[in-house]
């Protein structure tokens, strides 16, 4: 009897369980169709079965692995249960959202020399669907529209011009009929300026510039007002002219539906130093500006300038979010913003009103901003133009291109913030030189301790942060260090989430409250690209593009050492059970030197190689996505050495002849640098150890 009794009561217990599993809400369906999955840009998911309580069930769904092991920074875009992804090169490919099953894949086949126009890599920052079309910038500067369902090449359009060093890295953005993209390059001399093409027929519609024409004649588009009654009073001198004043709109570019008004970021001037580019005078618009548009026509609705005559790289192409809500008594439409400079800016997206701008991170360059003026308080002595300036943020910025997040339900903006103090001197040597980096920086003052314990001091004082920003009172309510100072952009959820990766190797989710890390997997490559989330089926699932990259390769030392691995898409889902192939790493090639030497001299090669490579294989040649050049077998023969920096033997690989711009005899003084840097990892030991992260 009492085993009858028991059995009952298990039937019951087990019934009970049953309803209420039975009764828990299945999700809704939620997509992620743009950029910033709606077009307000809060990166905020609603979806919560995926929460504090159930994260730790978190597991791999699937993945997939791509064929390059350059940055990977795409944003994926969901829509209709398929998942869309852009990769180094500017390859795009479509997955089954639930399955991980490849649909299509679609290369554009960028020629490897374009490479040398980019600061930063060949990296995607992703598509953007509309239309049954999936749209697509390339690194070499077209657009192309492809079919949605099966990859196909619809129309392609050149957006740019290729005898020039401009390349495209950013996603692209639709505005009802149109499509819209910018383009990089200013570190190159380039006029930036974005467009505007047809959906339908990839035909121009319109085109705005950022900064004046150079030979001081009408471009024939929206811009020509503007630029002549506003921005061309604040230019001086001919620097600007022979460099073609920069200006770019490499990355955030924002639709409002709602308003049909069109905003972006504008970047830094060519080149940096506004002593040169400027004679050291005027604000230089619309340099380091948001922009509002007409997004049908281009016409010029208002603009806010972040740093008027920028001499530091703050650009204003960060992350640009909208946001409806309360503030200071009043219901408002506000823009935010916080670009590299260091400030995070509050506007009435309407008017572009500042209604406020407070430091997020350490600031040198200025005392603060003049609310009344919007104008910063420039420290004395910021634009260095008579002796070197210590400023904080780096050039690299407080937050760069990685897209950051608000919740509703915290009111906190998560930014992926990064600290880092740099010295700015003048070059005094400038001379513009067309398609080679022309910034008028003295790179020597830019450069990493080559003394270990200096090394070590700095590394202590460069890190990233996940930072919890109360925009309404314009403080911090939280912060989580990370070691490296690039990381990945950031995702909220309403299950009370933030989700990021990191430089070292892991995507992690902490309490969006109090920044308690909840769960961590070991993706192995690092991320710098944020994660999306969206439900098919009543299932919760996190994706992320996994894949280190970009310009914090310069920066050798001070970024985590990990050999070059290729790219993956991963998804996450509860109770996930996949597992991803380990990865095999590759080990330092060892180097031998035995009766290696060089004619050339060393000190004179320090200044050609931080003049000449250095963008693309790091301070002190201690490359980390490119190849390191002092384990180099090619760097022990002269006769091999000149063949690939003046011959151009591997210019289908990316590096292409320098002859135009670097002597025979300035190549030897190179290599015997080189060979100088290679020796002290023979003496030292090698530094580069490496554990991947468990």
């Amino acid at each position: 009897m009492k085993a009858v009794k028991a059995m009952a009561k298990t039937s019951v217990a087990v019934l009970a369980c049953a309803l209420l599993v039975s009764a828990r809400p299945v999700p809704p369906p939620v997509e992620w169709p743009v950029y910033g999955r709606t077009n307000m840009g809060l990166r905020f998911v609603p979806a919560d079965q995926i929460n504090r309580a159930t994260v730790g069930r978190l597991g791999l769904a699937w993945y997939h692995e791509f064929d390059t092991d350059r940055g990977q920074e795409s944003t994926p875009i969901m829509v209709d249960g398929v998942l869309y992804v852009s990769t180094a090169w500017s390859k795009v490919s479509a997955f089954d959202a639930r399955t991980g099953r490849q649909l299509w894949s679609f290369d554009p086949e960028v020629p490897k020399p374009t490479l040398a126009k980019s600061c930063c890599d060949a990296i995607n920052r992703g598509v953007s669907v509309s239309k049954g079309r999936v749209f697509v910038a390339t690194l070499d500067g077209r657009l192309i529209a492809l079919d949605a369902r099966t990859g196909r090449k619809l129309w392609s359009t050149l957006t740019v011009d290729q005898s020039k060093s401009y390349t495209i890295t950013g996603a692209t953005e639709v505005a009802g009929d149109l499509v819209l993209i910018g383009n990089g390059g200013a570190e190159f001399g380039v006029r930036g300026y974005i467009s505007a093409y047809h959906v339908a027929t990839g035909k121009l519609a319109w085109r705005f510039f950022t900064v004046p024409n150079p030979e001081g004649k009408p471009d024939g588009q929206p811009s020509d007002k503007p630029l002549r009654e506003l921005a061309a009073p604040g230019w001086f001198g001919d620097g600007w002219r022979q460099n073609g004043g920069g200006g770019t709109v490499w990355d955030s570019i924002t639709y409002d539906p709602e308003s049909g008004i069109l905003y972006f970021g504008v970047g830094n001037g060519g080149p940096y130093d506004w002593n040169i580019r400027s004679d050291g005078k005027g604000d230089n618009l619309f340099l380091s500006s948001i922009v509002a548009v007409k997004a049908a026509t281009g016409e010029y609705l208002w603009h806010y300038q972040t740093t008027p005559g920028d001499s530091w790289d703050y650009t204003a192409t960060q992350h640009i979010m909208l946001l409806d809500a309360e503030y200071k008594g009043r219901q408002r439409k506000l823009l935010i913003q916080a670009p590299k400079n260091g400030y995070f800016y509050i506007l009435d997206r309407t008017t572009g009103e500042l209604l406020s701008a407070e430091p997020y991170a350490d600031v040198t360059w200025s005392k603060g901003v003049d609310i009344k003026t919007g104008r910063p308080i420039e420290a004395p002595g910021a634009h260095y133009q008579d002796k070197p300036f210590l400023q904080s943020p780096s050039g690299l910025g407080a937050h760069s291109w990685h897209p950051m997040a608000y919740s509703p339900q915290t009111r906190l903006v998560y930014i992926p913030a990064q600290a880092m103090v740099q010295e700015f001197a003048r070059d005094p040597g400038f001379k513009h030189r067309p398609g080679h980096m022309n910034i008028g920086i003295d790179t020597r003052t830019l450069a990493v301790p080559d003394d270990p314990a200096q090394l070590e001091k700095m590394k202590a004082a460069v890190h990233g942060e996940l930072l919890a920003w109360d925009p309404f009172e314009q403080k911090a309510r939280w912060r989580v260090k990370h070691p490296f100072f690039v990381n990945g952009g950031v995702l909220a959820t309403a299950g009370g989430l933030v989700f990021q990766g990191t430089a070292e190797g892991t995507l992690n989710a902490y309490d969006a409250s109090t920044g308690a890390k909840l769960w961590s997997y070991p993706t192995v490559n690092g991320i710098v690209a944020p994660p999306i989330s969206y439900v098919i089926d009543g299932r919760q699932y996190v994706a992320v593009m996994v894949g280190y990259g970009g310009p914090s390769a310069m920066y050798g030392t001070i970024v985590p050492y990990r050999p070059r691995l290729p790219g993956r898409l991963m998804v996450f889902a509860l109770d996930g059970k996949a597992r991803a192939k380990p990865y095999v790493i590759p080990q330092p090639a060892p180097i031998d030197l035995t009766g290696v030497a060089s004619s050339g001299d060393p000190v004179r090669g320090l200044a050609a190689y931080n003049d000449t490579c250095l963008v693309c294989h790091g301070f002190s040649a201690r490359g980390r996505y490119t190849a390191d050049l002092r384990r180099s077998q090619i760097v022990k023969d002269p006769e091999a050495f000149r063949s690939v920096v003046i011959d151009g033997a591997f210019k289908e690989l990316g590096m292409v002849s320098f002859a135009p711009h670097v002597s025979p005899e300035r190549a030897e003084d190179i290599r015997a640098y080189l060979i100088q840097e290679a020796r002290k990892v023979v003496e030292r030991g090698d530094p580069d150890s490496w554990q991947p992260p468990r």
